[in-house]
């Protein structure tokens, strides 16, 4: 029997469809998931915590009311939401300039930027702004992600040689490191790349597996048994127990133009992040993915943040892997997971006091190396240069201004990039396919026989302001290098739109076309470019019987003419 269909009501609170098919059967493997990314989720969260800045139990509050927030109105299945590296990076490289060098301030922006992130999502909802974060190519994001990688990277070894460090960008992190070489603590050293290994050896044997909780489980064990505190060895110190107070965010610490930039690039760049995972596992598993009501579900996740006293959080393809790995049915598992944590923080966090930040580092190092992706710059290089300097843009952007300003530019280089590539169309011009009436590319195919006394020309994109001019260029060079030309015929079979900016360049181009006595038809027009063609005179000038012909039945009729008047 079929079931009817669901109340719309149901596409803005996902849970009442997942819950209506929910199976027992399903119970056991979201249960094992929730505790396995908890599992997951406390060394990874008090890691990315230190990273922003923050105490460490504000990593684990993110996760824990994140991931609430995010199964009441996101609709993906395994999609785990949390503190990402690169978002804990951006709060430390942009609140520390606005807090006036109080920590309890730091730690109220940095929950009003969880809240500001919240209304943004809402905005983009309610606009269906989803389309805009389109923009942003792949290029754009393997450039971007390798900055990111190696600027947070950097900022993790002095945590794990020992030493202060120091610096405002990579750049200035490399010269303050390696003047401080010297200052190595071998000790500290030692444990951070022992526990490195561990986990890199881990992820490769042990896919999927709670690697990273073991780990830490074993520092603390070693570093209590051994009294590494006294023996200088940095540690996390005391964690607070309990579940966080929930209050309302603190307005007016900043000016809307200080909170925007931080807000907006935190929405992008876990929008982005977010929506590119739960497509590859709503693609997996085969269920249809909401992009629009994933502002929503971000949103919710950033709202129960901020209430919270935590900081910005996404969708991380790591977590939600680990997530998937480990039997995640439904978002059940996500409140599996924020149940698991909670008791943690109310029962477990005095284990913890003991813990080396240089095993902290390692767990950042070990999640973020992947993100520099060599092998994939290299192939742009070799495929396509103009993506190659998106990525390069993009990597020293983030390089030399931080992860907020980086990702800004680089969205930024991405809309003008986008721009260049529309202004720059392939305009092929044709020939015959040898032994048969069909005409082609000559610069593409191989044995193709020119056209006598013709130049036959396809733009392959729309005719646009921002191209019109360099395809009218392209046009008369070619008419230039090609005497005793008494045809140009335009093939608009490949452009689906016309602006006033490409009807002019037709005017222009027939006008300049009449004054060498050559002939000018169009071929191939579709519907809506025929409409403007006709509103802006062009059948005065042209044959508008023609725009409907293909060029091969145009060329036929020509060439048949041409032998008629030749015999």
């Amino acid at each position: 029997m079929n079931r009817p269909p669901a109340p719309t009501w149901t596409r803005f609170f996902p849970p009442a469809e997942w819950l209506a098919a929910y199976r027992r059967e399903w119970l056991p493997s979201d249960a094992i998931a929730g505790i396995t990314l908890a599992a997951y989720a406390i060394p990874v969260s008090l890691a990315y915590a230190a990273l922003a800045g923050l105490p460490p139990q504000i990593g684990v509050y993110g996760y824990m009311l994140g991931g609430i927030g995010y199964a009441l109105l996101g609709t993906s299945r395994q999609l785990a939401i949390g503190p990402t590296s690169a978002i804990s990076l951006m709060i430390a490289g942009t609140v520390g300039a606005l807090d006036g060098g109080d920590a309890v301030r730091y730690a109220q922006v940095a929950s009003l930027a969880a809240f500001a992130v919240a209304v943004l999502c809402f905005i983009a909802w309610l606009f269906k702004l989803s389309v805009l974060v389109r923009l942003v190519s792949d290029s754009i994001l393997v450039g971007f992600k390798a900055g990111a990688g190696l600027t947070i990277i950097m900022s993790q070894l002095p945590s794990l040689l020992g030493i202060a460090g120091g610096g405002h960008n990579f750049f200035d992190r490399v010269i303050k490191l390696s003047g401080q070489l010297g200052g190595i603590d071998l000790l500290v050293l030692g444990i951070g790349a022992v526990a490195l290994l561990l986990l890199l050896l881990g992820e490769r044997l042990l896919p999927g597996k709670p690697v990273g909780i073991t780990v830490v489980a074993l520092a603390i064990a070693l570093a209590t048994l051994l009294g590494l505190p006294a023996l200088g060895v940095p540690v996390t110190g005391k964690i607070p127990e309990g579940l966080p107070a929930l209050a309302i965010p603190t307005f007016g610490l900043l000016e809307f133009d200080d909170l925007f930039p931080l807000a907006a690039g935190c929405v992008l760049l876990a929008y982005i992040e977010g929506v590119s995972a739960a497509r590859s596992f709503a693609a997996r598993h085969g269920y249809p993915l909401d992009v629009r009501q994933e502002f929503l579900g971000l949103g919710a996740a950033n709202l129960a943040a901020a209430f919270g006293h935590g900081y910005p959080v996404a969708g991380g393809l790591s977590q939600s892997a680990v997530n998937d790995n480990a039997g995640a049915r439904t978002p059940l598992a996500l409140m599996i997971c924020s149940v698991a944590l909670g008791l943690c923080l109310l029962f477990f966090t005095g284990l913890l006091t003991n813990l080396p930040k240089a095993v902290l580092a390692a767990i950042v190092i070990a999640a973020v190396y992947r993100l520099v992706d060599v092998r994939a710059p290299l192939r742009m290089w070799q495929v396509s240069r103009i993506d190659f300097y998106a990525a390069a843009i993009a990597l020293i952007s983030v390089l030399l201004l931080g992860i907020l300003q980086g990702v800004l530019l680089a969205s930024i280089a991405s809309i003008f990039l986008l721009l260049a590539r529309a202004s720059q169309p392939n305009v092929a011009f044709l020939g015959r396919l040898p032994g048969s009436g069909r005409y082609s590319d000559s610069a593409r195919h191989e044995g193709i026989e020119p056209l006598v006394g013709i130049i036959a020309f396809r733009p392959e994109a729309s005719l646009l302001y921002i191209n019109a001019e360099t395809i009218l260029e392209t046009v008369l060079t070619a008419l230039r290098r090609s005497p005793g030309v008494r045809l140009v015929a335009c093939d608009l079979s490949a452009s689906p739109y016309i602006d006033l900016a490409g009807a002019r360049m037709l005017h222009e181009l027939r006008d300049e076309l009449a004054s060498r006595r050559v002939t000018f038809c169009i071929v191939g027009a579709h519907a809506q470019l025929r409409d403007l063609l006709r509103a802006e005179g062009l059948a005065d000038k042209t044959d508008s019987a023609q725009w409907l012909r293909s060029l091969d039945s145009l060329l036929g009729d020509d060439q048949a003419n041409v032998a008629q008047r030749t015999a």
